[in-house]
């Protein structure tokens, strides 16, 4: 994970991205883990297209 809070918003927006655009889900701990680190990213947007689009 990045050590910059800019860094890490960036890096957890991207993730989610991926995980939209493939269709790919998260187990509860995962979205345990992505939304306490999220907490501090305000409203960071997230932008994806879907791989079959």
């Amino acid at each position: 994970m990045p050590p910059s809070a800019d860094a890490r918003c960036t890096y957890l927006a991207d993730w989610v991205s991926t995980k939209l655009r493939w269709e790919l889900t998260a187990d509860r701990n995962e979205l345990k883990t992505l939304r306490g680190l999220a907490a501090g990213c305000g409203g960071q947007r997230i932008d994806y297209e879907r791989a079959d689009a």
